[in-house]
């Protein structure tokens, strides 16, 4: 008989090993399982399982079969097993026997490595929850506070006792609508968009310091009295300036409208962070849901940004979107659900602020927004500002004090500042005086302060009395400011006839020698003579850019005037563009030309008579008079009392 031998079992392997019929292989078989179960359990335990299963005594035989009927039984654990196998089963029963021991090895070293990593699995979430216990704790009783962070805090604490007293303005600040300054027709338009039910967004053109956010705020104040009006008695007042919005192409923030924080890269809420959630931050739009929002300067801000707060209005909610938020995560809060789903609430009331002219902003935004005009503010409004001010001060003014005030700033704002730092410097001239002081200030204190501040007056052409020839008070816009300007002409026969020239100063622009090129033909066609029959120079004092042909009528005019001698007023200035066929053309910003001419304490504003739609209802101080021709105004520049005193100038070689 060939010698065999038992073979480790493979799970691996389809053919298992037979072993060998030969007696003394079969016992050394039987014996080497007795062994295996005795590493796997224990001497111990083997022969304790062996007495429960009844299979003690079959261990003890001599004989090889109850040997291996008790291997069955402490291998399946099954002590009614009672067949002793025959002598020819006796070395397919070992086979299975290792086949049964083998799949057991298996079996609890997988069960072991799962075991290893359960029990891992659990020390590291013992840890992780005991360390959460100590955060825990630690906050509950005294957080991350030390002796550091209480020290810093003390020192905030005892900052926040300490405040000055209020700025000017918030102390100044009207309270009422009424204590607005030559607003009213604007206030009462605001006030007519606002208290209706269905309002409407805004737009406030006006120069700077009028008395725009004000009037915006007392106006929301004003509506949540009146019935009709939507606003609710908590309606907010969100004010932001524009000039601070930008739009971040990243969209990592976004302040006005919102954004997303996403929870890896952005910085999410912990909680959050740590579940994968994004969150969303809500912007100015839906802090200001059911009230106002205030852009000042919305003229200057991102075109694009712009572009996005207009669909903003016309949806009336803010939409987020976010490449980690899953829809499905039972972990995501329900109000950021309710965000992501649905968007946040956005339903208010634009109102923009800008001093830029109406053209400059954005087509769609001024489409979707009633416009409101406020007007440049008058000597006699910041007198009456300064006054107002002073009441509220609690100061007595020296009378000539509003005058001073109202000739260097039109600027209710630029007012109050030089109003309160003459109270001031009153004070602090008075600090060393002995007896009671008095409050009061004067124009003295006043005078140091425009001095200090290095200011000039505003109005540098002033109206006069006495007419004067070849020179013409003209009118001239920027932003929403007027301002008169000093054109004056001279001229001299020419040394030959028709040879003579006409010269400007060029940095006043091509607009301004087109004009005079337009003036030569007016000249002729009004005098019959020919301008270049005289050497003519024409100066805008002061080197001013003329953007516009509105100069047109007061070069013409100082032309006349310098070439016949004839003496022009010089209360009255004059705006419009000239044909060559001598008409009075229209021309822009005729509003603020008025208020800059009255200013300048002009008595007569000559405008073109196409823009006489524009005279403003109720105009008090000045008169304004539409004229069609040259010659018409003419009439009134020169009036017939002067042209007695002119002369022609001999032509050279005539």
């Amino acid at each position: 008989m060939a010698k065999s031998k038992i073979q480790a079992i493979n799970p691996d392997k389809d053919v298992l090993p037979i072993l060998s019929s030969d007696d003394h292989v079969l016992d050394r078989a039987v014996a080497a399982l007795y062994g295996v179960l005795c590493d796997i359990y224990g001497t111990d335990k083997v022969i304790l399982r062996a007495s429960k299963l009844e299979a003690l005594d079959l261990m003890r035989s001599d004989d090889l079969a109850a040997r291996v009927l008790a291997l069955e039984k402490l291998i399946y654990e099954d002590p009614t097993i009672n067949n002793v196998p025959a002598e020819d089963e006796i070395p397919q029963v070992l086979v299975a026997l290792q086949e049964e021991i083998a799949d057991y090895i298996a079996r609890r070293s997988v069960e072991e490595k799962l075991e290893q990593r359960i029990t891992d699995r659990m020390q590291e979430r013992h840890e992780q929850y005991i360390q959460e216990i100590r955060r825990q704790v630690l906050k509950e009783s005294s957080g991350l506070e030390n002796a550091q962070t209480l020290k810093k805090l003390a020192i905030l604490e005892k900052m926040s006792q300490t405040t000055l007293s209020r700025t000017a303005l918030e102390a100044l600040r009207p309270q009422h609508l009424e204590e607005i300054v030559g607003q009213e027709q604007g206030v009462q338009a605001m006030l007519a968009k606002l208290a209706s039910p269905f309002p409407q967004h805004m737009i406030i053109y006006g120069p700077p310091g009028v008395g725009k956010t004000t009037a915006a705020r007392l106006a929301l104040a004003e509506a949540k009295k009146i019935s009709s009006s939507p606003f609710k008695s908590r309606a907010p007042f969100v004010e932001v300036d524009g000039t601070t919005l930008r739009w971040d192409p990243r969209e990592v923030t976004n302040p006005l409208l919102g954004s997303v924080h996403d929870p890896i890269y952005q910085g999410a809420r912990r909680e959050l962070a740590e579940s994968g959630v994004p969150e969303p931050k809500l912007g100015l739009v839906t802090e200001a849901h059911g009230g106002i929002l205030f852009i000042d300067e919305i003229g200057e801000m991102d075109p694009l940004l712009l572009n996005k707060l207009l669909k903003v209005l016309e949806d009336k909610r803010v939409e987020f979107d976010s490449s980690y938020y899953d829809p499905g995560d039972k972990s995501v809060p329900k109000y950021i659900k309710k965000l992501f789903k649905e968007g946040a609430p956005a339903d208010f009331i634009l109102i923009g602020a800008t001093t830029r002219e109406p053209e400059d902003l954005n087509s769609a935004l001024r489409s979707r927004c009633a416009e409101v005009f406020f007007e440049p503010l008058t000597p006699s409004h910041i007198q009456t500002i300064v006054k107002e001010a002073a009441a509220r001060l609690g100061v007595k003014l020296e009378p000539a004090v509003p005058e001073v005030v109202a000739e260097y700033t039109i600027e209710g704002r630029k007012a109050i500042n030089i109003l309160a730092e003459a109270y001031g410097l009153s004070l602090y001239q008075q600090q060393s005086k002995k007896g009671r002081r008095r409050r009061l200030i004067t124009v003295d204190n006043v005078r140091q302060v425009l001095r200090s501040a290095r200011l000039t007056p505003y109005a540098i052409v002033k109206a006069r009395e006495t007419p004067e020839v070849g020179r013409t008070p003209g009118l001239a816009v920027a932003g929403f400011v007027g301002s008169v300007l000093e054109i004056e002409a001279v001229a001299f026969p020419a040394r030959e006839a028709g040879k003579g020239s006409i010269r400007f100063n060029e940095t006043a622009g091509s607009m301004a020698r087109d004009s005079v090129f337009n003036a030569a033909a007016v000249f002729r066609l009004l005098t019959g003579e020919d301008i270049y029959n005289y050497d003519v120079h024409v100066n805008i004092v002061g080197g001013a850019n003329i953007d516009g042909p509105s100069a047109g009528l007061a070069i013409i005019a100082a032309i006349i005037s310098a070439i016949q001698e004839r003496p022009v007023r010089q209360d009255v200035a004059v705006t419009g563009e000239i044909s060559i066929q001598g008409k009075v053309k229209p021309v822009g910003g005729v509003l603020e030309k008025i208020y800059g001419a009255k200013q300048a304490g002009m008595k007569m504003v000559l405008i073109p008579a196409e823009n006489s739609g524009e005279i403003p209802a109720g105009l008090k101080g000045i008169t304004v008079q539409p004229v069609a021709t040259v010659a018409e105004a003419l009439d009134y520049l020169m009036p017939a009392p002067a042209r007695a005193k002119s002369r022609r100038r001999s032509r050279v070689g005539a």
